[in-house]
């Protein structure tokens, strides 16, 4: 859904989310989000009366569940769904936005984590969702790709993460070698987890 299709209230979050992921939340005002989302400013204590925090907290799950969304969008994809294929197209979607209109967006759940997880437990528990709620998606996937139980939550893990260092890495240095690289060293492991009975 594009974002002129949503309601004031939905504008609001995405565009939060989107702010978010450039500037970080400290840097994110109510009245910028206002201004982005096209809302009245009026509207953001109607529909956010938690104020700012309220509003970061909601664009995070927003992010989380977008993540864990992608997941069935990266395997439709692919001819044929591999761990490691899943990854590389994990990481395609960031390196195809950086190479396209370069390295200032980031991932909206890391940097909240970053910018509030010491002050604001509200934002580091919606953080912590959000993660989950991306997690659970990939090791669902990689569980009917023949991955055993045992081991798709510790490899969502180390997906998400690589993921989200080689971002930061990636926006550091204005390159998408860590991206790259995080796909290519990552790939054999992971698909060598698939169990050889299936």
């Amino acid at each position: 859904m594009a974002p002129s299709d949503r309601g004031p209230r939905e504008r609001m979050v995405f565009s939060a989310a989107q702010l978010i992921r450039r500037d970080g939340v400290a840097s994110t005002g109510m009245r910028e989000v206002a201004a982005h989302a096209a809302a009245p400013r009026g509207s953001l204590q109607h529909y956010f009366p938690g104020g700012k925090e309220q509003l970061v907290n909601e664009a995070v799950g927003w992010a989380g569940r977008y993540a864990g969304n992608r997941v069935a969008r990266f395997l439709a994809a692919l001819p044929e769904p591999t761990p490691g294929g899943l990854f590389a197209e994990m990481v395609r979607q960031w390196t195809d936005e950086y190479e396209a209109v370069g390295f200032a967006g980031g991932c909206p759940v890391a940097a909240a984590t970053v910018d509030c997880a010491e002050s604001t437990a509200a934002t580091r528990e919606a953080a912590a969702a959000a993660f989950a709620t991306w997690a659970g998606p990939v090791a669902r996937a990689l569980a009917d790709m023949g991955v055993p139980e045992e081991r798709t939550g510790a490899l969502a893990t180390l997906m998400i993460s690589s993921l989200e260092g080689a971002v930061l890495i990636a926006r550091a240095e204005r390159d998408v070698r860590a991206l790259n690289t995080v796909a290519r060293e990552l790939g054999p492991l992971l698909d060598a987890a698939v169990s050889k009975a299936d």
